[in-house]
């Protein structure tokens, strides 16, 4: 499977959406762009969803056992959307994000009433990891059970940035709008690897200059 990180920033690196919405209100680059891809699974993390897509309130479990390692396909689709949720917590309206079938990733910890619940609302899932999501056995049910043959990953930053750990990223397109967050404290296009890693090598592939002073640079990672 292909996997590509892409994002929209501030020429600072920083991805907070209310701030990048006031440099560029209609981003319609970035969604012309997104597009582009063609047949794609997109794949965000928790916060992402919980902002965009999700219901509000929390999912509790009444008689809580861990579910184990197991995966559920509701259906077959040319693409999907995927949810990284760790411990399972988010609820949902429907069975689709932007058009797409959902399929929510947890870790083992999650609760079996929980991954029931996503079953009757005919929402695929996966879960895989002890204590966190295993990203890498989660991408390969992903390729080999999904059919799955490229995916966009879209943030939020430490799921990126995780991605980008576990070496799962093969490019790299960052978008960036003529505009400076600069503010402390606010989250960074990829976040959250530890303090000894080193920095991860990239080779230039192009540079696009697109409309109201955004630019596109596309890199390869070198592994």
């Amino acid at each position: 499977m292909q996997i590509i990180c892409f994002m929209y920033a501030s020429l600072d690196g920083r991805i907070d959406c209310a701030m990048t919405e006031k440099i560029d209100p209609e981003a319609k680059s970035y969604y012309t762009h997104l597009a582009s891809f063609g047949d794609f699974t997109q794949i965000n993390g928790k916060t992402t969803n919980a902002m965009h897509y999700a219901e509000s309130g929390v999912f509790e479990a009444k008689n809580y056992c861990a579910c184990g390692e197991t995966f559920f396909k509701a259906e077959d689709s040319a693409g999907y959307q995927v949810c990284m949720d760790t411990k399972g917590t988010l609820l949902w309206r429907t069975n689709r994000v932007d058009g797409k079938p959902l399929v929510v990733v947890t870790s083992e910890k999650a609760s079996t009433e929980y991954l029931d619940y996503l079953k009757s609302k005919g929402i695929s899932y996966i879960a895989c990891g002890a204590e966190k999501i295993d990203l890498k056995k989660s991408v390969s049910v992903l390729e080999k059970e999904f059919c799955v043959k490229k995916s966009v990953i879209t943030g939020g930053g430490h799921i990126n940035g995780s991605f980008l750990d576990a070496g799962l990223i093969d490019e790299v397109e960052m978008m960036f709008g003529p505009g400076i967050d600069g503010r402390e404290g606010w989250a960074a296009s990829f976040d959250g690897r530890p303090q000894n890693r080193n920095p991860v090598a990239l080779e230039l592939l192009d540079v696009e200059q697109l409309e109201k002073g955004t630019v596109l640079l596309k890199y390869k990672v070198k592994k």
